[in-house]
C-alpha cells in the first residue's frame, strides 16, 4: 500500500514537472528549476487533497 503510493507520487512529480517545463520552455522560452519544481510539488499536493477529498465524499 504505502509502495503504491510512493509510486503515484513519483509518478505524479515527474508527470507535472515535465508538463511545467515544457510549457515554460515553449511559450517563455526558459525554464529554472525553482519554478518547475515550485508548481510540480503545488499540483502533486493538490492531487493528494482532491484525492481525499474524493474519498471523503464517497464514504459520506
Amino acid at each position: 500500500m504505502i509502495l503504491r503510493e510512493i509510486f503515484i507520487f513519483i509518478a505524479a512529480l515527474a508527470m507535472f514537472a515535465s508538463a511545467v517545463a515544457a510549457y515554460l520552455a515553449v511559450f517563455h522560452g526558459a525554464a529554472s528549476v525553482k519554478e518547475v519544481l515550485s508548481t510540480a510539488i503545488a499540483a502533486v499536493i493538490g492531487l493528494y487533497l482532491g484525492r481525499y477529498l474524493e474519498r471523503r465524499l464517497t464514504r459520506g
